[in-house]
């Protein structure tokens, strides 16, 4: 199975002189498609600064990130928001959803803002799969947290991407609703090879990943594979 996202030699570094502070430290992994991995880490770690270079949210004092062979830093800041928006899936802890958008336009908003036709069959697979189907015309405020966060995962599905990225899913959740999420997440990537990287603190959703990768003061501390 192919690489789908190689890191070569990452590191972020804020601030200069004594006010210094490395949040990456040369850090280096790859993922292969279908792969389900779950990146933790204490506060303070890292692991959100790697979420947002991964995601193409921030961009890396050096080193590379490629997304399907595609060195995303080596292109432009237009070039990167229309590789973002087709390539990488965000789902966030907040579920950061437009409140004066509908269900269904929140999830299709990346397809509209590349100025792309929504495929119906994709997206009646995706709102079916999700429960959403007759909410489609309700605003976020409508809804309960799992029901927005199931709008967020759609949206971040909807352009069927190369990778899926969220960070704490089931941050915002209480335990029900949570379990549901991670169902939910882990069916994608199962049934349709979704690949599927969390950024979490709960050891309970790690363990459910194929493989953990544990960070540390900016560094890889483990890689393990749980699940080969």
């Amino acid at each position: 199975m192919k690489n789908i996202l190689e890191i070569q030699n990452l590191s972020k570094v804020y601030g200069k002189g004594e006010t210094t502070v490395t949040a990456l430290d040369n850090v280096s992994f790859s993922i292969k498609k279908g792969e389900f991995v779950c990146i933790i880490g204490p506060s303070g770690s890292g692991k959100s600064t790697l979420l947002h270079l991964l995601g193409g949210v921030d961009r890396p004092t050096s080193g590379k990130v490629l997304i399907d062979n595609t060195d995303i830093y080596n292109l432009n800041e237009t070039q990167l928001a229309i590789f973002r928006r087709r390539q990488i899936g965000l789902v966030y802890q907040f579920y950061n959803l437009i409140p004066i958008l509908t269900v269904e336009e929140n999830i299709t908003l990346p397809m509209l803002l590349d100025e792309q036709k929504v495929d119906p069959s994709q997206f009646n697979k995706v709102v079916d799969i999700l429960g959403l189907s007759n909410r489609l015309s309700h605003l976020p405020n409508q809804l309960s947290g799992g029901q927005q966060q199931r709008v967020s995962i759609g949206r971040a599905l909807i352009s069927n991407p190369a990778i899926m990225l969220a960070d704490e899913p089931t941050g915002n959740l209480d335990s029900k609703n949570s379990e549901e999420i991670m169902e939910l997440l882990k069916m994608f990537n199962k049934t349709y090879n979704q690949t599927l990287i969390v950024i979490t603190h709960d050891e309970r959703i790690a363990l459910q990943a194929d493989r953990v990768i544990s960070i540390e003061d900016g560094r890889i501390a483990k890689d393990e594979v749980i699940r080969p």
